[in-house]
């Protein structure tokens, strides 16, 4: 059989050709779930918000083996920039094109493909198998894993363990997992100052002056020195607006926005806090709007790092590596209701680029990974 004859292509080309641009779905969670039905999923919608979201279950015992990830791809930009149409999956040179080849409809496919595997040679196997699927994971997140969450923790429904299908690996499949990601918090400042005109300062307050001196030490703070598996948080400024245009204008207030990616050794609170104290330190008049997009997480080495670790090495003969680092990821919602959570998927090169694409050859044994860790957990 050749890679292109394979159940896992078939179903990624599939979902590929469905034009599911953040935050619709395009059907993509009923043909998932028509898959999983026949094989004694109880398939649950929980859309919200105008966003879909799908949980599935097979069995009611513990441990609970979660697969999570999303069926919504970001925009495709200027079209054509394009080799092939974004939406119609092709093959050249053993290479798989369209958007959401690699985030992440080839790890929905290969979950659903596992899955299928797995049940068909252990029916009676321990625990539960679930699915945890949204159309909310590239734009605001605001609907989707997060409401899904909320509703199973109301419920009392907690995961043992989860894999989050995102792309994580870096040179060639398998050579990377995420064992946690860090946390995110934003800040929205502004300095409110007294304009005036430039040649009468003695009249004014410029904001901007007054909050270098702060800014400096902001800049040069160790908030904290990481640990095993992050490191140190840091504190970046993303933006700096002031004034009205004209150049002999003294602005009257300078906002700034910011940013903390954090490690597990510091919380949001003691962030916070820490910051009003420098800004009050240096006697600004000033607030400050906060939002916290996700905590940080992280799973140590226990059952669900060594199977999926395990699996790799046995299908791919790679030892991967584990790594905290990229962005954010729907795992920080998961987190709260889930012991042990990671992140593995194909090769993340041209995600969210033209022309994203995988290599053919990747998708069954990434499902192969999948049905090895769940055989290790549920066996």
């Amino acid at each position: 059989m050749s890679a292109a004859d394979t159940p896992t292509f078939s179903l990624a080309c599939e979902l590929i050709a469905r034009h599911s641009v953040t935050p619709e779905d395009s059907g993509c969670l009923d043909v998932i779930a028509a898959r999983l039905a026949p094989l004694g999923f109880a398939c649950e919608r929980i859309d919200t918000g105008g966003v879909c979201n799908l949980w599935a279950r097979r069995g009611r015992s513990n441990p609970v083996m979660c697969f999570a990830g999303h069926t919504d791809v970001v925009p495709i930009g200027p079209i054509e920039a394009w080799a092939t149409p974004p939406f119609e999956p092709t093959v050249r040179d053993g290479i798989l094109y369209g958007r959401g080849a690699a985030d992440m409809k080839s790890s929905l496919a290969a979950f659903v493909v596992a899955i299928e595997r797995f049940v068909a040679a252990h029916p009676a196997h321990k625990g539960s198998i679930a699915l945890l699927l949204t159309s909310d994971e590239e734009g605001v997140a605001t609907h989707g894993t997060v409401k899904v969450v909320e509703a199973l923790a109301a419920r009392g429904e907690r995961l043992d363990y989860c894999i989050v299908g995102e792309p994580t690996s870096v040179a060639t499949l398998g050579d990377m997992i995420k064992n946690g990601r860090r946390g995110s918090l934003s800040g929205t400042l502004r300095v409110k100052g007294l304009q005036g005109h430039v040649a009468y300062p003695h009249l004014a307050r410029n904001p901007i002056h007054q909050f270098a001196p702060a800014l400096a030490e902001l800049a040069a703070t160790k908030w904290d020195d990481g640990n095993e598996f992050f490191p140190p948080t840091t504190w970046q400024v993303s933006n700096i607006h002031a004034g009205t245009g004209a150049n002999n204008v003294i602005p009257g207030a300078c906002e700034v926005m910011f940013n903390f990616r954090f490690a597990s050794v510091s919380t949001a609170e003691d962030l916070k806090a820490r910051t009003h104290e420098v800004l009050d330190r240096h006697g600004l008049d000033y607030d400050i709007e906060w939002q916290l997009s996700g905590k940080p997480f992280i799973t140590g080495r226990g059952k669900l790092v060594a199977a999926i670790s395990d699996a790799i090495r046995e299908t791919l003969a790679v030892d991967t590596e584990l790594s905290t680092t990229g962005g954010t990821s729907d795992g920080r919602f998961i987190a709260e209701i889930c012991n042990e959570v990671v992140e593995f998927g194909p090769v993340n090169a041209s995600i969210h680029k033209v022309n994203e694409h995988i290599a053919i050859d990747a998708l069954a044994p990434l499902a192969t990974v999948y049905e090895g860790t769940m055989a290790r957990l549920l066996l």
